[in-house]
């Protein structure tokens, strides 16, 4: 089996190609940045360049299935520049492999594409399973709702698409969780706002295995990446604490404040989606972290 990965540079594209490796899988991927570009026994690189439109047809060569983790980040400010940034990252890119699959000739059976449980509309109460069409009234909703439609066009080469929407990304190499960990561990942690909006988390290692598990089982159709338990917010920041023996006693952060200091960027701490692990866990894939405290304390300890 051979697969073509795009951000493969990134948090999640890092586990991945190593997970991917060490199951003798052959790897080809994708990278904007020439430098980054080698060609070893394991992996080998090729470039494309998204504002062009180029890419090196060659890396289709041999390959059965593309894994499409590629976007800019939405942890950064979103000015107006930045947010068409975001979008065209995912649309512009996902545009660029259709094109190139249509065009030269290959074998690529299956698109596997990074999603996020974005899509869900902003909910306290609500429980979200893969039959939930309704999208979010958000920038990020919107994103995400344009990035699986790009992908969709897949399904016009005969191809079957798999999209895998993610929640929160826990990880000790970068991403939201060293960001929240900081200010506990200086003694200043504590929930935002209310503290009771949920989060649907997955380990990143969990993650990748997702990724691996959908690309062997030639998965079809929308998968919640996900967690069985998730946890709100004052849940998480409590069982953070607890990892790295630090006590809260600060008062919640306000929202007006995280918004003054974030801007709209703000909506990714308080937004609430509570998200079923249920398909894919019966699809046949087992958790390794199912439980927030259990990957705390492998990653934190």
């Amino acid at each position: 089996m051979r697969v073509l990965i795009t951000g493969a540079t990134g948090l999640v594209g890092n586990e991945l190609m190593t997970l991917l490796e060490k199951n003798g899988i052959e790897i080809h991927y994708l990278s904007t940045s020439k430098s980054k570009i080698i060609c070893g026994t394991k992996a080998k690189g090729f470039y494309w360049n998204l504002q062009n439109a180029t890419i090196d047809e060659s890396c289709l060569e041999g390959v059965d299935t593309i894994i499409h983790l590629a976007g800019a980040t939405v942890s950064k400010r979103w000015t107006a520049a930045y947010k068409q940034e975001i979008i065209e990252s995912r649309v512009l890119s996902t545009r660029l492999l259709f094109n190139a699959v249509k065009n030269y000739p290959n074998q690529v059976k299956q698109i596997v594409s990074a999603s996020a449980i974005g899509i869900y509309p902003d909910s306290l109460t609500a429980f979200y399973s893969e039959d939930d069409k309704a999208v979010d009234n958000s920038f990020l909703g919107q994103v995400v709702f344009k990035w699986e439609e790009s992908v969709d066009a897949f399904k016009r080469l005969n191809i079957k698409v798999c999209k895998i929407r993610i929640g929160l990304v826990l990880s000790n190499k970068g991403g939201a969780l060293l960001e929240m960990v900081k200010p506990v561990k200086l003694g200043f942690g504590s929930p935002f706002g209310s503290g009771k909006q949920m989060q649907s988390w997955i380990h990143v290692t969990d993650l990748a295995s997702i990724f691996v598990f959908a690309s062997q089982n030639q998965l079809e159709g929308v998968y919640n990446a996900v967690a069985p338990h998730p946890v709100s917010n004052t849940e998480l920041t409590k069982a953070i604490a607890k990892a790295v023996k630090k006590p809260l006693f600060m008062p919640n952060i306000p929202r007006f404040a995280m918004r003054m200091i974030l801007g709209e960027m703000h909506e990714l701490l308080f937004s609430s989606q509570k998200v079923s692990a249920q398909k894919i866990q019966q699809a046949g894939f087992q958790f390794q972290y199912s439980t927030v405290d259990k990957a705390l304390e492998n990653l934190l300890t």
